[in-house]
């Protein structure tokens, strides 16, 4: 099709797109498909840097965590076929944690359709029951409205991955120059955030004051919302104990008085168990009381008063009874509470001495482990070590297994925001590492921490070649045991201990990484720990720690599913 020379292509206006809604980096790998759009980004993509990975799925957890701490909508693109299906778990990863991500895939041109090209499938099909919004760009005069409705599709109500698939003659078919232009309030998440009921509001703020034993449970959403500041004055006002899930950690400093920790049965332990059961008040915030925060819906036990505030109206009342209801942004929520609290008599829910108790509980628990020097390091002595090391504003990306119910119950977070990230929502091995690139790149003066166990370690590895390439100061270690832990500790305690299929070789982790151009080192003793993590901190570039680790089926994880 032929058009003037100065009437932009579709691709030319999806770069002119992506930069005009302040897009400033972009994860992605190359493909025959994208060829125009790469094109379009070499010759027009000015102060947009493209990183390349060495997968899709790494380029969507990059772009996840990227979002994650830069409240901005992360992007991520891969080619047709193969390209489409492994940019899948990042985007269904961030989907079901509130997290907007654009996923961009390009594919085959529409003339080719049904007549059995190379890497031929229906993207729009695959991607509809994973993403909050999902479209062909078939039409390049219609493609900057398109991506428009993308960018408000991920940022208003409850945030969301999207995706678009975008065929290769529509990337090189004219666009209107003129539709060009961005929506500024979608920039940034969450957009145009939604106003609580005034009289949902004054009920919660009576309940909370005719009660004595209430307890506020956060999600992910107070961090995602900004709410810190308003949740740290609904605390102290109420002396009411605040605790989180595993992905709520940052709404409250965990050093705060009334900071009890995480609860659930991953981190969770008796100590903040006991405070959940005893509750006169459940107040669930930005969180969907699911498995994992509440036991299986044990803690809170069915019947016990619950108030619930959460930006997607879907997920309240899904799981219990809730009294008091309130569909609303968390921080808009929480500042129209504490003015409701203006006019009421002050209470007193015992927070400060509840939460002084429990993290007395934890420490008595963990320090002897934490202090052990004989035999295989626990990880508990790493944990401590890494506490004792890392600057209070590091980030932690962690993987499932190991690092995740370690550090969700025993590294105190000191700050709020955003500091500790790991793929909660479907839990996924080999999250880390790339998640670990896109906060570095977000933040590029934080110290960030990728933690793994030796399974994430062979799904992720090429990716230390993108970390070299891009001199990205990543400091990484490794759980090094040889074996799927969660699965192993599942067998023992569920399943008799008949161990089936999840013991794997030793892999000399350091040798791996130093192959890439990582600085290396291997700890066998508790006792090297912190002149090792020393040496990686002040490493000036990627560094990595093998340490050889108690399995995780011999360890005391604080996961209450493995306790008899």
């Amino acid at each position: 099709m032929s058009h003037s020379p100065n009437t932009p292509t579709g691709a030319d206006a999806l770069v002119a797109m992506l930069k005009a809604y302040e897009v400033r980096h972009i994860f992605g790998l190359c493909g025959d498909t994208s060829l125009p759009f790469y094109d379009a980004m070499a010759r027009d993509g000015a102060g947009i840097d493209h990183i390349l990975t060495r997968d899709e799925r790494h380029a969507g957890y990059m772009a996840d965590a990227y979002a994650r701490l830069t409240g901005k909508p992360g992007v991520c693109e891969g080619p047709s076929g193969g390209g489409a299906t492994y940019i899948l778990p990042g985007v269904v990863e961030a989907n079901e944690s509130s997290i907007p991500i654009l996923a961009i895939t390009t594919d085959v041109a529409q003339t080719s359709a049904g007549r059995y090209p190379l890497t031929e499938l229906d993207q729009e099909a695959l991607f509809r029951p994973l993403t909050k919004w999902n479209a062909t760009f078939s039409d390049a005069a219609r493609l900057p409205a398109m991506v428009r409705r993308a960018f408000r599709e991920m940022t208003t109500g409850r945030p969301g991955a999207v995706h678009m698939a975008l065929p290769f003659d529509v990337q090189k078919a004219p666009a209107d120059a003129r539709e060009i232009w961005a929506d500024p309030r979608h920039t940034r998440f969450p957009a145009l955030p939604a106003s609580p009921d005034p009289a949902a509001i004054e009920d919660l703020a009576r309940a909370l004051t005719e009660t004595s034993r209430a307890l506020v449970i956060c999600g992910g959403g107070p961090v995602i919302a900004g709410a810190e500041d308003a949740l740290r004055q609904l605390a102290e006002r109420l002396n009411v104990p605040v605790a989180t899930t595993v992905s709520g950690q940052g709404a409250i400093a965990e050093t705060h008085p009334q900071a009890i920790g995480v609860v659930g049965s991953n981190g969770g332990v008796p100590a903040t168990r006991a405070i959940v059961d005893a509750a006169d008040l459940i107040l669930f915030i930005g969180c969907r009381a699911g498995s994992v925060t509440t036991e299986r819906w044990r803690s809170p036990a069915p019947g016990q008063r619950i108030a619930h505030i959460d930006s997607d109206p879907a997920v309240i009342g899904a799981n219990y009874d809730t009294e008091i209801a309130i569909a609303a942004d968390a921080r808009a929520a929480l500042e129209a509470l504490n003015a409701a609290l203006d006019d009421r008599p002050a209470a007193d829910h015992g927070g400060a001495a509840l939460a002084t108790k429990a993290w007395a509980a934890k420490l008595a628990a963990f320090r002897p482990l934490a202090d052990a020097t004989s035999g295989p390091v626990t990880p508990e002595a790493t944990i401590a070590a890494l506490a004792r090391a890392l600057p209070e504003d590091a980030v932690i990306c962690a993987d499932p297994g190991t690092p995740c119910p370690y550090v969700s119950a025993h590294y105190r977070w000191r700050r709020v925001r955003r500091h500790f990230i790991t793929n909660r929502a479907h839990g996924a091995l080999g999250y880390a590492l790339a998640a670990a690139a896109g906060a570095q790149v977000a933040r590029p003066d934080a110290t960030v921490l990728a933690l793994m166990g030796d399974g994430s370690f062979g799904f992720s590895c090429g990716e230390f070649e993108t970390i070299v390439r891009l001199g990205l100061p990543i400091k990484a270690l490794v759980f090094s045991n040889a074996v799927f832990g969660w699965i192993k500790a599942g067998q023992k305690s569920g399943f008799g201990a008949r161990y089936h299929n999840v013991d794997f070789g030793v892999t000399d982790h350091a040798a791996v990484a130093r192959a890439f151009g990582v600085a290396s080192w291997t700890v066998d003793d508790p006792r090297a720990l912190d002149a090792t993590i020393a040496k990686a901190l002040a490493h000036d570039g990627p560094a990595l720690i093998d340490v050889i680790s108690q399995p995780l089926h011999d360890a005391a994880a604080p996961v209450s599913e493995w306790v008899a």
